[in-house]
């Protein structure tokens, strides 16, 4: 089984917001929310890949470490994510003040990658969205809410099946 092994920082500033970036998906007009971060490259580890994604995409740079691995998700992979049969997601926790992102990656390279945006996202406002954009995982308030209640979990706990 070809799997694509992907690092995911779940970003949380001081008022407990989720920093979310908006990527588009197949089919064509289809959005998802998603945490920051991608593949993790051959030779990397999880922790080297995460600096790499989050300074690319949102320009934070992850100083230290280790960070509290919060969640895994393992699922098939999404039609659009050629040459693989699934897809698992490791990700950890940071904790930061808001920021406006703006990675070393420019629009082009944005683009190139489907990011559209970045947006911070109360538990309440993904709660409540109704939207046609879809989260990822679909049900991102479940864990999150747990997180922001009980803090970082002692092991990693599984979060929702769905590639997107």
């Amino acid at each position: 089984m070809r799997v694509r092994h992907a690092v995911r920082a779940v970003m949380l500033d001081d008022d407990d917001r989720i920093l979310l970036c908006r990527m588009r998906i197949a089919p064509p007009g289809t959005a998802v929310w998603i945490t920051p971060g991608g593949g993790v490259e051959d030779g990397e580890s999880l922790l080297e890949a995460l600096r790499r994604e989050l300074l690319e995409e949102t320009g934070f740079v992850l100083d230290g470490g280790p960070l509290p691995h919060v969640w895994r998700r393992e699922a098939p992979a999404p039609p659009e994510l050629t040459g693989h049969d699934a897809v698992a997601d490791d990700f950890f926790l940071v904790r930061t003040t808001a920021f406006t992102p703006r990675g070393t990656f420019d629009d082009e390279a944005l683009a190139a990658e489907n990011i559209t945006g970045f947006r911070w996202w109360t538990l309440d406002e993904i709660a409540a969205y109704r939207g046609p954009d879809l989260f990822a995982p679909r049900d991102l308030a479940t864990p999150l809410r747990a997180l922001i209640e009980a803090g970082a979990p002692a092991a990693p706990v599984r979060v929702g099946g769905s590639a997107r």
